[in-house]
């Protein structure tokens, strides 16, 4: 009955041990700075600004863009800042504006590729 507690404590260090993190080490995603991207649209480039720190989407802003008002309207506003609240682009388009959302998306990834490390 002893051992099989030693044992269970053991096994149970152990787990939590390799549960945790190292300590003193980060590993940045990006490097912290302004970035730009370019994404094809319906009517001509979506261009984007998108600030990062060295893990997170901080802000995402279109800077230009020649799309429709009033339909791509929605896409502009939503998507910016779906990819800064889920810290991806991994995000849904908006439906009638679908191609002014994977531009944005486009451009989102195009600047996050210049900001890794």
């Amino acid at each position: 009955m002893m051992k099989r507690s030693i044992v269970s404590i053991a096994l149970a260090t152990l787990l939590l041990t390799g549960c945790s993190s190292s300590s003193g080490t980060t590993t940045a995603k990006y490097k912290a700075g302004t970035y730009s991207g370019t994404g094809a649209g319906k009517n001509g480039d979506v261009v984007v600004e998108v600030v990062v720190s060295d893990s997170a989407i901080t802000s995402v802003t279109v800077k230009e863009h020649s799309e429709t008002s009033g339909i791509a309207d929605p896409a502009l506003e939503q998507i910016p800042e779906a990819i800064v609240k889920a810290n991806s682009t991994e995000v849904d388009s908006v439906s009638s504006a679908t191609v002014t959302s994977e531009a944005i998306k486009e451009a989102v990834n195009q600047a996050l590729a210049s900001a890794k490390n």
